[in-house]
């Protein structure tokens, strides 16, 4: 068993060394996709691009200096084979040259093109960037698409890798204070690297058939280094507790198996179902990292339950060498946990009302949560994609405008037909009297003066006798059925005027002989909110009833299972509360190097499906310890009061690897994972602290004997410990 994992971690290996790319890909059927897909399908796509922004504080663009400067230090990168074209003011179409010039005339733009796709631009852009070479006097900026790619390609890599070691080292010395044992802590840190290995490679092998998102990867090192750790931990503890009764290395290993093992099979399981919930959101991202998270989960059980036995049974009563005499736990009865128990079952009441008051209260912030779907801003400040963007849209009016862009679907005939071309301009028509319109592009309003029949005349003697700017409109925005009007808006994308007017676009209704599809940054922004909050109802039942059901497998219990889910969704709670007040309302935005703005959508559903099954964990390894205590002696109250002590310290132990874990991703300068970081570590940290140590033996305490009810038959149904040992 042994050689066959190490076989499985070097291929591993292999897989990382060969894997596919990882890229979002969001392709979701609703009306803003269609358009777009449309679109994609009819009009040319265009060379890959970047943009230049080239500042200058003492010049302005109409100096020769300036132009010289500029020809300089856009030189070795026009010398590339693979830029196509540098587009600057001074080389552009009369028209299109003063769209390059900023308002206040100190900076300009540079528009470079290339001749290979978007996944080599994203993967070479560092080398195209680094041969731009400024003078002193300049700055320069890049932004677009592949520049913004790339930078977040760059921080989600750089994070990982901090994230890794920084983690893996404090981790190393929590399971030393836990264990107080060398030899157990390096085995269960070994256990958590193997894991992650198995799953970054499992992910990336998995690129090569379908999309996988960029951020997989940080999920899965962000829940395998934690889980693998802290199933390893449990084993390996009930191992050497098992050792120190006395009994043999092969009776320990079976016993610590039939216990802890049994508990993380049925943990590994909830934890799958919880992130089994992102497989509803089809057409987006969470699916790729739902399963990348499942599999991590899943090689993780697979080495606890295979692997770390077999090297348990090599290792013998060695699993206690190096030992830290000063970190030894106290006996039995004597423990923290256990007198924090026996207070708390004291005056249950007193303690279950204002601690549920604080998780709630907590909670509270995310009352009035504002979801929209983000961007560049996800970037940190001082990233070059995003202050990119920002002077774009700051001080370039032209380029920075918000487009609501219409798509006609003609139902019969060319867009260019006369019958079609009178629909284009009713339509456009309407859309120029639609507050908040400012203008509309298209190929019916290249000149104001235009009437319908003159459209009409000019587009009957078809393309090849077009004027240049009419030729160029209908090159760029006409397919062989579809046309695209370009309403244009000065409010922001995310804005509320800028939702407001796309819902009044779309309110305007369909016109005879077209169908009309609203597409745009702000119209996939109200779809894809939509689309995940219709969802989540759905998935969130589906997954609660789920690991209500395996839990009253494990647990032979109608009422643990509900309560189990209950105290997941307190710690939640703080969770939910602590993201809307960090990220979305900015408490500390300073220190966290963010900008406050609304909540991603998929932020919510990650930390949910997330969070739920890591919480389950010490759910279960917690009652599965107060179970074996009822059975034992049937007294509720002796059985909540030992399955803390004897879980709490190890219980304490995990949260605290998983905290230094998530932490280590909340120090990520990506807002999605640093906001995935912090919120999960909020969770973990409520949960094993107040919720486990307070709310559960007060509300256990209040329920007494119905904790442990269930009918008769369920004590029948194969896989119960009890009946297995009567049997």
């Amino acid at each position: 068993m042994i050689g066959l994992s190490l076989v499985a971690f070097v291929l591993s290996i292999v897989a990382i060394a060969t894997g596919g790319e990882p890229q979002n890909d969001n392709s979701l059927d609703v009306e803003s996709g269609r358009a777009f897909t449309l679109m994609s399908q009819q009009l040319p796509t265009g060379a890959v691009t970047f943009t230049l922004i080239l500042a200058d504080t003492t010049r302005t663009s109409t100096e020769a200096v300036f132009q010289q400067e500029v020809a300089r230090t856009t030189a070795p990168l026009a010398a590339d084979r693979r830029v196509v074209a540098i587009e600057t003011p001074y080389n552009a179409p009369a028209a299109l040259a003063p769209q390059l010039v900023s308002s206040n005339g100190h900076m300009v733009m540079a528009v470079v093109s290339l001749n290979i796709d978007f996944t080599a631009a994203r993967k070479q852009f560092g080398e195209l960037r680094a041969e731009v070479d400024p003078p002193s006097q300049m700055t320069v900026s890049a932004t677009g698409d592949v520049a913004v790619a790339y930078d977040f390609d760059s921080l989600l890599a750089a994070d990982l890798q901090k994230a890794e070691i920084g983690s893996s080292v404090v981790a190393l010395v929590l399971l030393l204070i836990v264990f107080g044992t060398g030899v157990g802590a390096v085995v269960c840190l070994a256990i958590g690297l193997i894991a992650v290995t198995g799953g970054v490679g499992s992910a990336l092998l998995l690129a090569h058939i379908t999309d996988v998102s960029t951020y997989a990867l940080n999920i899965v090192t962000l829940i395998g280094l934690g889980i693998a750790i802290d199933y390893s931990l449990f084993i390996v503890s009930r191992f050497r507790e098992e050792l120190g009764r006395g009994r043999t290395v092969p009776d320990a290993v079976a016993i610590a198996m039939g216990t802890a093992g049994r508990a993380i099979a049925f943990s590994g399981l909830t934890v799958a179902i919880g992130l089994s919930a992102m497989l509803f959101y089809r057409g987006t991202f969470l699916v790729s990292m739902g399963i990348c998270g499942a599999m991590v989960v899943a090689i993780s059980v697979l080495l606890a339950l295979t692997f770390l036995p077999a090297l348990l049974s090599v290792l013998g009563t060695r699993i206690n060498r190096l030992s830290v005499p000063i970190l030894r736990p106290r006996p039995f009865g004597q423990g923290m946990w256990h007198r924090i128990a026996i207070a708390v079952m004291r005056r249950p009441v007193l303690v279950l009302v204002p601690t549920v008051a604080v998780l709630l209260a907590a909670g509270s912030p995310f009352l009035h949560l504002h979801l929209a779907n983000t961007d560049v801003t996800q970037l940190p400040p001082d990233a070059d994609a995003r202050r990119g963007a920002e002077l774009l849209a700051a001080d370039f009016p032209s380029q920075g405008a918000n487009l609501i862009q219409v798509v006609l679907n003609f139902s019969d005939g060319s867009p260019l037909a006369p019958t079609n071309v009178a629909i284009a301009a009713a339509v456009s028509h309407r859309l120029s009297a639609t507050p908040g319109v400012a203008s509309v592009r298209s190929y019916v309003d290249i000149n104001p003066q235009f009437s319908v029949a003159q459209y009409q005349q000019l587009y009957g003697g078809g393309t090849g006798s077009l004027p240049a700017a009419a030729r160029d409109q209908v090159t760029r925005s006409v397919g062989h059925s579809i046309a695209v009007l370009d309403a244009v808006t000065p409010s922001l994308p995310a804005s509320d005027a800028a939702h407001a007017l796309v819902r009044t676009i779309r309110a305007q209704g369909q016109v005879a002989g077209a169908t009309t599809l609203v597409t745009g940054d702000t119209a996939y922004d109200i779809d894809f909110v939509n689309y995940v909050v219709g969802r989540t109802p759905l998935a969130i039942g589906i997954v609660v009833l789920t690991t209500m059901l395996v839990l009253f497998l494990l647990l032979r219990s109608v009422i643990l299972p509900v309560k189990a889910v209950l105290m997941n969704l307190l710690s939640l709670s703080a969770a939910f509360g602590a993201m809307v007040w960090f990220f979305q309302d900015g408490h500390l935005s300073g220190q966290l190097n963010i900008t406050a703005e609304p909540i991603d959508p998929t932020l919510p559903v990650l930390l949910f499906c997330v969070v739920f099954g890591l919480s389950m964990d010490y759910e279960v390894f917690l009652l599965t310890r107060m179970q074996e205590a009822w059975r034992r002696t049937h007294d509720n109250r002796a059985a909540v009061a030992e399955g803390l002590e004897r879980s709490g310290r190890l219980v304490t132990g995990a949260a605290a690897i998983m905290i230094t874990v998530f932490i280590a991703f909340g120090l990520a300068r990506v807002v999605t994972i640093k906001s995935l970081g912090i919120g999960m570590a909020v969770a973990v940290l409520v949960d094993a602290t107040l919720v486990r140590a307070l709310v559960v033996p007060a509300l256990m305490r209040l329920l007494g004997r119905a904790n442990w009810w269930a009918p008769h038959w369920v004590r029948r149904l194969p896989g119960d410990p009890e009946a297995d040992i009567a049997a």
